[in-house]
């Protein structure tokens, strides 16, 4: 029975420190690529509700959301679903959003404008 218990506290230490260590991973990434300042305050304030609940994002805010790249779009999502004040969303169901979002945004920046 004791060794039970060991077993226990040996994976709950094993899975803490890997959330510890993705958190670490995805900070570092998201510094590296200087994730949090390619995008303006109104646009984040588009884009999250966007994905993290229902929403739409506007054609100029989604020209900075495609600038901000794929990585950091995924980094941020990812930490963010990191946040224990978002513990109760479904991951399944945030990470298809925000593929929608970023396949659609991609769409409306690489279709040509209707020239007039």
């Amino acid at each position: 029975m004791a060794s039970l218990n060991v077993y226990s506290v040996i994976v709950v230490l094993f899975l803490t420190c890997g959330a510890v260590m993705a958190t670490k991973e995805n900070d570092q990434i998201i510094k590296e690529n200087n994730c949090e300042n390619k995008m303006g305050l109104p646009c984040v304030l588009e884009a999250f509700p966007s994905i993290f609940n229902t929403g739409s994002i506007s054609n100029k805010c989604c020209g900075e959301f495609v600038v901000l790249g794929k990585v950091c779009h995924s980094t941020l999502v990812k930490r963010t679903l990191e946040n224990p004040l978002f513990k109760d969303l479904n991951p399944v169901t945030i990470i298809g959003r925000s593929i929608q979002t970023w396949n659609n945004c991609l769409a409306l920046i690489d279709s040509p404008s209707p020239s007039a």
